[in-house]
């Protein structure tokens, strides 16, 4: 894979500890993150027979979705950085269904020019280090009037799901280095002008952005247990405790399970999240 160079250390996360920790617990994050894909898929509107790219594809869960939805006329392909991923997406691909995956970086690799109908992504475009070029490359992969949808999250603040537990675990661990506002990350599409600007200098048009306000449930209708061992495994807290020795992850662990526990509901655990559905054409 030819990756852009100061793609490195994110290729080399979710190559590692990144990619290793989302396969372990595949299944319960595709059931937690599920209504985000619901909320791109309505605004997508995707359809019989179109081609469609899935960006940051990962362990495949929407790009199977995306393929179910496109038939056998249809076809998608989906990208990634994470070798592990993957991998574990080519086990789970139905025998016959339209969809490809490929290891590549989205920010260098060669489309057929005007090929495909949509780019979509649940999550996958913030971690760009040069964001407008790597989507004014995907953009050359559209036709004309082609469509792009994406989910990225607004302001860390507005994001219990990841602070609250973050929060307990800096109790036991150091606090992880702080990024700026444009640095890659969860939060790098936050700003709503950062997001106009970067689409509109790729050459994007008609772009909106729609706030949606929906609950992640971090039990994935397990249990608190469940929760606890989630967040310890997968985002911010996983990063936070990663290669601390058992009885500080123990203490984490204490800590995380007493802030969630007021916001658990029988089997599930809400929390809020805050997200921005982004939609635009290739004019």
């Amino acid at each position: 894979m030819e990756a852009d160079a100061r793609n490195a250390e994110q290729v080399e996360f979710w190559n590692g500890p990144g990619g290793r920790h989302w396969i372990k617990l595949q299944e319960m994050w595709d059931i937690v993150l599920g209504p985000v894909g619901m909320a791109i898929f309505e605004r997508a509107a995707v359809r019989p027979g179109e081609r469609v790219i899935d960006i940051g594809c990962g362990c495949g869960g929407t790009t199977i979705e995306l393929g179910q939805s496109v038939g056998r006329t249809g076809e998608v392909l989906g990208l990634d950085i994470s070798a592990p991923m993957l991998a574990r997406a080519e086990e789970r691909r139905p025998k016959g269904m339209p969809i490809q995956f490929l290891q590549a970086d989205a920010t260098t690799h060669p489309l057929s020019p005007g090929h495909f109908d949509l780019l979509f992504s649940r999550f996958g475009v913030m971690f760009f280090a040069e964001p407008a070029r790597a989507f004014a490359n995907l953009r050359r992969g559209l036709r004309p009037k082609g469509r792009l949808a994406f989910s990225c999250f607004r302001d860390s603040k507005d994001n219990p799901w990841m602070l609250v537990p973050l929060k307990a675990a800096y109790e036991h661990v150091p606090p992880l280095p702080k990024l700026g506002p444009e640095d890659p990350g969860p939060f790098a599409f936050a700003s709503e002008e950062r997001v106009r600007r970067i689409l509109g200098d790729a050459g994007f048009g008609a772009i909106r952005m729609e706030p949606v306000d929906l609950a992640f449930d971090l039990a994935a209708g397990r249990g608190l247990d469940a929760a606890v061992a989630a967040t310890l495994e997968i985002g911010a807290t996983s990063r936070a405790v990663d290669g601390q020795p058992p009885a500080v992850r123990d203490a984490v662990a204490a800590s995380v399970r007493k802030v969630l526990a007021p916001y658990q509901r029988g089997p599930s655990v809400p929390l809020p999240a805050a997200l921005w559905i982004v939609t635009a054409i290739n004019p």
